[in-house]
């Protein structure tokens, strides 16, 4: 993969090791030279990781809406940066840059961003891998509501296995890297088509 893009918290959360596991997420990047689009700010996670990967000369891609560039929230320090219009914009121009999706702890946007990539995966409008890095167990009451989803018949379970959850960065980038999409079905083809 030559660039990804990673969803995350633009807080720091309470407990260390999430901020760790950025710093984790960025060193990973730069010794297998992997680019990173994410959302452009420099505080919380946002920071943690672009600041890792610019402190190695490593490739960070910023796309922020205008909104939060006059929030001051924007990294100064990230040479290419993308300012849209808004956060659906933000959405599409990161989808055309990059080859996969990784989402570390977060708050609402993160889940909206992990979400909306899993959509577009189920619908087949994309085939990139989609990895939950699963941090202290974080996201496994989200990882609970998905199983129940799938349980109460709301959700195949060919899409939930969409999502490639790992607790380690070397194991969900092993996952990221043999994903295979699921084949399309008769049903999405004819709406999508």
């Amino acid at each position: 993969m030559n660039r990804i893009v990673v969803f995350c918290g633009s807080s720091l959360g309470f407990n260390p090791i999430y901020k760790e596991a950025a710093a984790e997420l960025g060193n990973y990047f730069v010794q297998n030279k992997i680019g990173l689009v994410y959302g452009g700010g420099k505080i919380g996670m946002m920071g943690i990781l672009a600041d890792t990967i610019l402190a190695h000369n490593g490739e960070v891609i910023g796309v922020i809406p205008k909104l939060l560039e006059k929030e001051e929230v924007v990294h100064a320090e990230v040479e290419e940066m993308i300012v849209c219009k808004n956060m659906s914009e933000r959405k599409i121009i990161m989808s055309k840059l990059i080859d996969g999706y990784i989402t570390l702890p977060g708050g609402f946007g993160t889940l909206d961003e992990l979400f909306e990539a899993l959509t577009l995966g189920q619908l087949h409008i994309e085939q990139k891998p989609v990895g939950l890095l699963n941090v202290n167990g974080f996201f496994d009451a989200t990882l609970l509501q998905l199983d129940t989803m799938v349980e109460e018949g709301y959700l195949k379970l060919t899409n939930r296995a969409m999502l490639l959850v790992a607790d380690s960065v070397a194991e969900l980038m092993y996952k990221m890297n043999n994903y295979k999409a699921p084949e399309i079905s008769h049903v999405i083809h004819k709406v999508v088509s």
